[in-house]
């Protein structure tokens, strides 16, 4: 590798000279996918004919697996293996960690006769054809000594305890707060337990050459997911390559792996095959993690004029058994509005229910539904417009630790987004629209999101004929990884897009941190502008340095980078001409991103606000949405296009928070009741008339070297308070048990008459 002179290349994503970085360029990965060429994990095509994997999940919710009879299975045409936790081969013990700075430790597959949760994978059998798999997966029969399950969260809440290592967070006096303000408001809001539901379900193609594990599976997150799977082997991390090229969905629910993976590996090993094990969607529902339920209260006590003296949310929620995950709703209200006095926290109920985890905007998506439809209340009650009282409790700096905001753009997205909607048309007074038989109200919510940058590294390689090599273990979850990686590496290095190629979802490839969290692309993005910037520097040395290049004896900080060609002043050459002469092996370079060391001393958050028009059936208690614009302030956009498709999106998963999604437990066998698409219901286009998200100009130079942040979960944030405010405007019916299905509002519709 060529040496790098003192001198600072300079940031090439300020100028944006090419004009590549905010341009609605399609996706780099688009044709592959549309023409169905994308191999997605279970489609990846292994050296040899492979065998396939299925799971039997169990038929209890807890308990034991006391007798497993598996001969028939066995001796079914095909089959290859039948385990159960009888006879599976040997596993590393649950929790272990060999390497102690694996970022996950293992998690064995059917590792004892315990049953946690309904669904729980209980046998696995491996065949020639998925058919013969199927079939005989129907012949094991087991045995449970089954346990009375505890599963109703509702039932529970007086006994939920603080989550491990939490404790409430109160500044100020909230209680005389509260008690001496002039108009209170205090009531409680429930959501339901959701799933993920993503297209491609969680699935796994492994192979083994020699010692080393070849895994392809679908995960947000490669080197947890290939650190857990060596732990779980028991074998060194080297000996295990874990790729995920291309992911159908993730939304946190890939966020870790499951036992398809773990159990392909063995399974491929045990029959000196490749192995494909994928989850149906029956399996989906109970095999994987779902955002848990809440029960939310919240208290606002306020002033005449609209200010806020007392603020507090406090949420309740649910984990199952073995783990600790808490749904942090109370959390993001803790930097959005001033209060002087506040008080917010978290209470945990464990549950013989499968994993909770994080879902899309963990902690917003459900928080906002509470705290967004109270300041709609609290601004009634007071005779205030709803946008106006939240510019009334715009806070200075952050309200909970005093900090700086690094940039703040709530209240231009509230006053932008009011006048852009319409917002002066809407009528105060509920049930005064309408539309034919349908009343016709409007909306509104704020939005947040914390920001966040985590460590990454990334390599360029520039190619003998000038194609630059994006190489990165980094993820695209369909957020539009591929293509933002490929312009920030074109505008950094002056090439055309089209002379970018980039390569992630690789565990040997640079770490990053993946896909999630809304860090994915800012982390990913920051270290590809270093790994560029490394690289600017060693090819200008180069030049330079080259007694064949016209740019010789140059000043390396005066080379410049366009369209594939390298100058000082008018003395140029291609990029391709001087690899192929001065380093025809190529050059590659790495760069590395870490969170600044004055990252803590700044309050670092996106944000947005969201206007919605419904109209409501007041005979059927149907509801409709008519339009959606959502106003966001979210740092640099990297790509408009696939900015506007991941915030659009989250808008409309508002909508199904709102209206139509939720799973039901039956207390009998603590199964969910919905466990397809048929019965869990996901808005569809039909459902959706116009939506519209628009990105203000914003460089939020705190956040990370790029200026950006991310956008993928503040879509969701508030989209379906929103939804709710504008069908309590439209027929003056306040449902706080969410969903808001036909049933309930129409119960609602009778009860006040109409």
């Amino acid at each position: 590798m060529s040496s790098v002179h003192d001198w600072e290349a300079p940031n090439p994503v300020k100028t944006n000279r090419s004009g590549l970085i905010g341009k609605g360029v399609a996706r780099y990965e688009g044709p592959l996918k549309v023409t169905g060429t994308a191999p997605y994990a279970y489609e990846v095509q292994p050296p040899s004919p492979p065998a396939y994997g299925v799971m039997v999940g169990a038929a209890i919710a807890c308990g034991r697996v006391v007798g497993a009879d598996i001969a028939a299975a066995e001796a079914s045409p095909g089959v290859l293996a039948v385990w159960t936790h009888f006879n599976v081969p040997k596993q590393a013990p649950k929790g272990t960690k060999a390497h102690p700075r694996s970022t996950s430790p293992s998690r064995p597959a059917l590792e004892d006769a315990h049953v946690l949760h309904f669904g729980q994978p209980v046998a696995f059998v491996v065949a020639d054809t998925l058919e013969n798999a199927v079939a005989a997966s129907h012949l094991v029969k087991l045995t449970y000594d089954a346990d009375t399950p505890d599963v109703d969260f509702r039932a529970r809440l007086e006994a939920a305890g603080q989550p491990p290592g939490e404790l409430d967070v109160e500044i100020g006096d909230f209680v005389r707060g509260f008690s001496d303000a002039a108009v209170q408001l205090d009531e409680t809001w429930t959501t339901p337990i959701q799933n993920h539901c993503q297209m491609e379900p969680c699935a796994s193609t492994v192979w083994w050459e020699g010692d080393k594990c070849i895994a392809h599976t679908s995960v947000q997150m490669v080197k947890p997911a290939q650190h857990g799977l060596a732990e779980t082997l028991g074998i060194p991390r080297d000996d295990v390559q874990l790729l995920t090229r291309y992911i159908g969905g993730g939304f946190g629910g890939k966020g870790q792996t499951y036992d398809d993976l773990t159990l392909a590996a063995l399974g491929a090993r045990a029959v000196g095959r490749p192995v494909k094990v994928a989850y149906t969607r029956q399996q989906m529902m109970h095999g994987t993690i779902h955002r848990p339920a809440t029960v939310m209260r919240v208290r606002l006590g306020a002033a005449r004029d609209g200010r806020l003296d007392a603020l507090s949310m406090m949420t309740w929620t649910h984990c199952h058994r073995d783990g600790n995950f808490t749904e942090h709703a109370s959390n993001f209200c803790r930097a959005l509005y001033a209060a002087p006095n506040r008080l917010t926290g978290h209470r945990l109920i464990h549950l013989d229910l499968p994993g909770a985890g994080p879902m899309r905007a963990p902690g917003e998506a459900s928080g906002t539904l509470s705290l967004e439809c109270a300041m709609d209340e609290l601004a009634e009650r007071l005779g205030l417009d709803p946008v106006e009282l939240r510019i009334r409790n715009e806070p200075p700096v952050d309200p909970e630790n005093g900090r700086p905001f690094s940039m703040r753009q709530l209240v231009r997205c509230l006053k932008e987004g009011a006048q852009l909607f319409g917002w002066d048309r809407r009528l105060p007074t509920p049930g005064q629209v309408r539309d034919g038989r349908w009343l016709v109200g409007m909306g509104m919510a704020a939005a947040i999101r914390g920001n966040f940058l985590l460590p990454a590294k990334c390599s360029f390689t520039v190619e003998p004929d000038g194609t630059i090599v994006v190489r990165q273990g980094m993820t695209d979850i369909g957020t539009g990884t591929y293509t933002v990686l490929a312009q920030i590496a074109a505008e950094t290095l002056g090439v055309p897009l089209g002379q970018v190629r980039v390569e992630i979802g690789d565990s040997e490839l640079p770490p990053a941190p993946g896909s999630g969290g809304q860090f994915g692309a800012a982390t990913a993005g920051s270290a590809a502008l270093m790994a560029g910037m490394n690289l600017k520097k060693v090819i200008a040395a180069l030049a330079v340095g080259d007694p064949g290049s016209p740019l010789h004896a140059g000043a390396p900080e005066e080379v410049t980078f366009q369209d594939g060609v390298i100058a000082i002043s008018n003395r140029s050459e291609t990029l391709s001409d001087l690899i192929r002469r001065a380093a025809p092996e190529g050059l590659t370079v790495e760069g590395e991103i870490r969170p600044a060391q004055d990252a803590r001393e700044w309050s670092t958050q996106t944000y947005g606000a969201h206007f919605v028009e419904v109209g409501v059936d007041p005979v059927t208690g149907e509801v409709r949405v008519r339009r959606m614009l959502g106003v966001f302030a979210a740092g640099r956009i990297l790509n408009a296009k696939t900015a506007r498709s991941q915030l659009t999106g989250g808008m409309i998963w508002g909508v199904g928070s709102a209206l139509t999604e939720g799973n039901a437990v039956d207390p009998r066998y603590g199964s969910l009741i919905n466990q397809d698409l048929a019965q869990y219901l996901v808005p569809v286009q039909a459902d959706i008339g116009e939506v519209e998200a628009i990105m203000l100009d914003e460089v939020d130079d705190k956040a990370n070297p790029m200026g950006i942040k991310g956008v993928g979960e503040l879509g969701n944030s508030g989209a379906g308070a929103a939804v709710a405010n504008a069908v309590y405007n439209a027929c003056g019916v306040r449902l706080r048990d969410y969903p808001i299905t036909p049933d309930k509002l129409l119960a609602g519709l009778i009860a006040k008459g109409m």
